[in-house]
């Protein structure tokens, strides 16, 4: 080979040969010489390869054992400024325990709304879970969390599903028939965004929960719901066991969260 094809990849070297109406072996054969000559490592500088925690999954049975958070951005009716919105979610009984509205993105913002939420309600989570953005990775929070024995978790590198919870709040959240769309003022989004999150936790009936209340679901009133529910329908198939073709009667129950992460301790 010429030294024109020292930077090049096997698969450039066929295909520019082709041209040349040359053929003198397939990319994999290439591939088969380099890899004997010791030749397919990296020639330039690179940063050695950071070794990450393996990805686990969290089963959530119980309220207050994963929280996980984000910040999305809510539209003002200045093109280009934003108001930033924290959030944090039971993955449990998907009630919202605590949000913020900022004028922008930072982990000191995150730090003081886990401050306020856990002296407030008295409640350590066993829990964080977070996607790498910047304000989720900040030394501040993470100080804080550490202080408590709270273990971090992250989402996997380009695995968005892994926040799925809170991703799926931010969508009923802009996808309401009510959202503004746009907010002209810091206590016009948080006057909003209070009304929204106590309709949420107290009256919308999650589908996830079968149909009832974070707040419900929370409390432990969702089993005597549940219950009653069931023996309405069961009550109902002995009166008609005709329309029930299979038999089979839908029951209600919720079913328990999952997470994928990577999970950080820290004990300072």
């Amino acid at each position: 080979m010429t030294k024109r094809f020292a930077d090049r990849a096997p698969e450039q070297i066929v295909a520019t040969l082709a041209e040349e109406g040359l053929y003198y072996g397939s990319p994999r054969t290439l591939y088969r010489i380099l890899r004997k000559r010791n030749l397919l490592k990296h020639r330039a500088s690179t940063k050695k390869p950071v070794r990450s925690n393996k990805a686990v999954s969290i089963s959530v049975t119980a309220s207050n054992q994963v929280w996980a958070w984000d910040i999305t951005w809510l539209k003002t009716d200045v093109a280009g400024l934003f108001k930033y919105a924290y959030t944090i979610i039971d993955l449990y009984d998907r009630s919202i325990v605590g949000w913020a509205i900022e004028d922008c993105e930072s982990n000191e913002h995150a730090r003081k709304l886990f401050e306020r939420v856990i002296r407030a309600i008295n409640v350590i989570p066993q829990f964080i879970h977070a996607d790498n953005g910047g304000p989720m990775r900040g030394v501040s929070l993470a100080v804080f969390l550490d202080s408590l024995c709270i273990t971090r978790s992250y989402s996997r590198p380009r695995c968005s599903n892994d926040n799925a919870f809170i991703e799926s709040w931010y969508k009923t959240l802009k996808y309401t028939p009510g959202y503004p769309g746009y907010f002209t003022s810091l206590e016009h989004a948080r006057t909003w965004y209070a009304d929204f999150v106590n309709w949420y936790n107290h009256k919308h009936q999650h589908s996830a929960l079968a149909y009832v209340t974070p707040h419900q679901r929370r409390t432990g009133e969702a089993i005597a719901i549940y219950q009653k529910r069931n023996h309405t329908m069961l009550m109902a198939k002995q009166k008609h066991p005709n329309r029930w073709r299979t038999g089979n009667v839908h029951l209600y129950t919720a079913t328990n969260a999952n997470i994928v992460a990577r999970p950080i301790q820290k004990y300072l």
